[in-house]
């Protein structure tokens, strides 16, 4: 597994396919079924930190990293695998932590500013947005709704911005800034409609989602009461559910429209006032399930009332849940062992 150590994994905007960077190329996945549709090895991009896929078309943005990087890590390389070949490429002064396309923009991320192209055609830079510290690279899109919405860091601890990427140019595009926690923002989300935004900070305790347009905080989340790092959040595409993936091995579920399925703790179930009034007011996952501990994933919803999870060791998670807190595995594989299949 060495030879093949993966460096990152990020799905496409709709979540339905998943990318896999590695030290020895880089592999495009099919979600739901799970199916290997292309790979690209050493002898053509070298090691690779990140890949991003526009919807499920042919185009492909890559940039390199590791120890055998082919390309310099400022650079994003633009592969159209309809033409195979390299059609577009991006230079910058520092290096590239995070890519984003959809419809006509291209969005990328430095370490304190993200940077947003209108793409594929007759690309220039329509937007420069400076943010605070930014080692995550952490921008979400929400291209699926009548607005293309960013969110990314803001400029002060626990802030957030939210930009308007379609009326870009006018006085009302200003973005907008909402105080999410009192610690760094650590993981992002936005649902497909760009409406509604997950945001968790450091801690990882909590999950908070916040109304894009009017910054009112909708719903508090409990997924812990210790410290973790969350690696993942997603919206299914109703935005009736939530998933949360953390170091601590296990992929939570919540529900967003009926919220009374959502677990509260004894105290708020009997009516009393806690101690502990934070716990007692935070509503807890409704139902879970463990992938390998320590070893960070991305999760996702997929057909029907289904979650998956792709691990960086190579594992992939496929469960069913139920309304009534049942979870049950309908599918584990190993995708680093799956051989390449036919094209989409």
């Amino acid at each position: 597994m060495s030879a093949q150590k993966v460096r990152n994994l990020t799905f496409n905007e709709e979540r339905t396919c998943f990318t896999c960077s590695m030290e020895d190329g880089m592999r495009l996945y099919n979600v739901d079924p799970l199916a290997e549709k292309l790979r690209m090895d050493m002898d053509k991009v070298g090691s690779v930190s990140k890949v991003a896929m526009l919807h499920r078309t042919s185009l492909l943005a890559i940039v390199g990293g590791g120890s055998r990087a082919k390309f310099p890590v400022n650079v994003v390389k633009i592969w159209d695998d309809s033409e195979k070949k390299f059609v577009l490429q991006y230079k910058f002064s520092q290096a590239v932590l995070n890519v984003h396309m959809c419809n006509d923009k291209i969005i990328i991320a430095l370490k304190s500013c993200i940077y947003v192209f209108s793409f594929p055609n007759d690309s220039k830079q329509l937007l420069q947005v400076d943010t605070r510290y930014n080692p995550l690279g952490l921008c979400e899109v929400g291209p699926l709704g009548e607005r293309h919405v960013l969110a990314t860091m803001g400029h002060a601890v626990g802030c957030i911005q939210i930009i308007d990427l379609s009326i870009l140019g006018k006085d009302s595009s200003s973005p907008i800034s909402i105080n999410a926690h009192q610690t760094d923002v650590a993981c992002l989300a936005l649902n497909s409609q760009g409406t509604v935004v997950a945001t968790a900070s450091e801690k990882g305790t909590l999950i908070r989602l916040f109304d894009t347009t009017t910054r009112q905080k909708l719903v508090e989340l409990r997924r812990g009461s210790d410290q973790a790092v969350l690696h993942s959040i997603n919206f299914n595409p109703s935005s009736s559910y939530l998933c949360a993936a953390s170091d601590k091995g296990t992929v939570h579920i919540f529900a967003l429209k009926d919220t009374t399925l959502n677990r509260r703790s004894a105290f708020a179930k009997a009516g009393k006032v806690s101690p502990f009034q934070q716990y007692t007011n935070s509503q807890w996952s409704f139902c879970h399930f463990t992938v390998p501990a320590e070893c960070a994933c991305i999760c996702a919803f997929a057909k029907g009332n289904s979650v998956v999870a792709a691990c960086v060791d190579g594992s992939f998670h496929k469960y069913i849940f139920t309304a009534e807190g049942n979870c049950s595995r309908e599918a584990y594989d190993v995708f680093l062992e799956l051989l390449d299949t036919c094209d989409f």
